[in-house]
């Protein structure tokens, strides 16, 4: 349970399906939440009775579903913490789409708050600040291609930087 938002894993994982499908198709239905979450109708038909009573999305059975302001602002931060990990996990530790989005689920929900928020912090820092960015991330890859160090590109690496460190002096 989030201690922020009050959410189950699975109710945040509803809204961030929800939002997704607003994004493609404008509105949700059960059943395409249900298609895309891989559960059943009667599942997503509780979830969403408790969605509505939180305030979190406008629902009425057999009609379309909606993310409420409140509810799109608590889907749109999952969705954030989610794919910035993914990428991450994609990326930087070169982890198969597959497995880094499922990985990225359960992380998103198995750390508490603090931590996923500084997580996200420093991956997103990693992707827009200048000193670490690009040539950072490609430089551990090189590293550590395919999980196996490699010492010698380290010491390639070591020697170029000395050499920059040296010119700017």
């Amino acid at each position: 349970m989030d201690q922020k938002t009050g959410l189950s894993e699975s109710l945040e994982d509803y809204l961030e399906t929800i939002l997704g499908l607003e994004q493609s198709q404008k509105v949700a239905r059960a059943k395409d939440i249900a298609d895309r979450m891989g559960v059943l109708r009667g599942s997503v038909t509780g979830a969403l009775k408790s969605l509505a009573e939180k305030g979190l999305i406008n629902y009425e059975p057999y009609s379309f579903i909606t993310l409420t302001p409140k509810g799109a602002a608590i889907a749109g931060e999952v969705a954030r913490r989610h794919k910035a990990i993914k990428a991450f996990l994609q990326n930087v530790l070169l982890l198969e789409e597959e497995s880094a989005d499922e990985n990225a689920c359960r992380m998103e929900h198995a750390m508490d708050k603090d931590a996923i928020d500084r997580l996200v912090q420093f991956i997103e820092y990693i992707d827009q600040c200048p000193r670490a960015g690009d040539d950072w991330v490609k430089a551990f890859v090189n590293y550590y291609p395919k999980g196996k160090v490699e010492k010698e590109k380290c010491l390639t690496c070591l020697e170029s930087c000395l050499d920059r460190y040296q010119a700017q002096a």
